[in-house]
């Protein structure tokens, strides 16, 4: 869609140089520079909206939260686990 500021821009650009009327030459050339900076403020949309992440992606709080207890009881029952087969068995 930006694409079509910038055709309809060097349209006005050479209607503004063509035309024998002054005042259609300060309109043009107005619609000229409205069309272009509306070009240059699609490209930069386009390109904020291409780095930007997918909302849907994001995880909330409380999930984040719940993820930071599951992988803190698994660390802690990897390192249980460990200390009880690394232990010498005792004699009794």
């Amino acid at each position: 869609m930006p694409w079509v500021y910038l055709l309809l821009a060097l349209g006005a650009l050479a209607l503004a140089l063509l035309t024998k009327s002054t005042a259609l030459a300060v309109v043009a050339l107005l619609a000229a520079l409205a069309l272009f900076l509306m070009w240059v403020l699609g490209l930069l949309a386009s390109r904020v909206d291409a780095g930007s992440r997918n909302e849907a992606l994001m995880v909330d709080p409380m999930e984040l939260k719940r993820l930071r207890e599951q992988a803190e009881a698994r660390r802690l029952a990897q390192s249980a686990g460990r200390d009880a087969s690394s232990s010498p068995p005792s004699a009794e």
